[in-house]
């Protein structure tokens, strides 16, 4: 390791990396900066809180919406319930895709719904596509 700049240890190589066993930043280490708000607000929270509550019931819509987005946050997902043809095969991909779009123009899932659907049934389509594959394989390298 070389002496970086004031006759420091840098961690360094002469080349400017990093030296074997001196990635950086040691894991879970926080930035100086960090550390020191969280100095600052050790010990506030429940006051800052309370605050923030004061304002949101005194009409402040910026403390209220602060408030409602902690007590209540945005849903990013939910359950759907959706009833899937048996998979048993790759090929049965085209009729759980089929089924899918019958359950969009039906209205019974949004457009959004069925793309995180028709990507589950494409991976567990892959993973059917290699196990048959495999299968394949065996029997043709068993027949040798």
């Amino acid at each position: 390791m070389s002496d970086g700049k004031n006759g420091l240890k840098t961690g360094r190589t002469e080349n400017g990396q990093f030296a074997p066993g001196n990635a950086g930043r040691p894991k879970g280490a926080r930035h100086r900066t960090t550390r020191a708000v969280e100095t600052l607000l050790e010990g506030e929270a429940e006051g800052l809180t309370r605050r923030a509550v004061e304002l949101a019931l005194g009409g402040d819509t910026t403390a209220l919406r602060l408030c409602i987005e902690r007590i209540c946050p945005v849903r990013k997902d939910s359950p759907i319930t959706f009833t899937a043809p048996e998979m048993n095969s790759a090929s049965d991909a085209a009729q759980a895709i089929g089924k899918i779009l019958e359950q969009v123009a039906a209205g019974d899932l949004t457009p959004d719904e069925a793309k995180s659907i028709a990507a589950l049934v494409e991976t567990y389509r892959k993973a059917l596509e290699t196990q048959e594959l495999e299968a394949r394989i065996s029997a043709l390298e068993g027949a040798k």
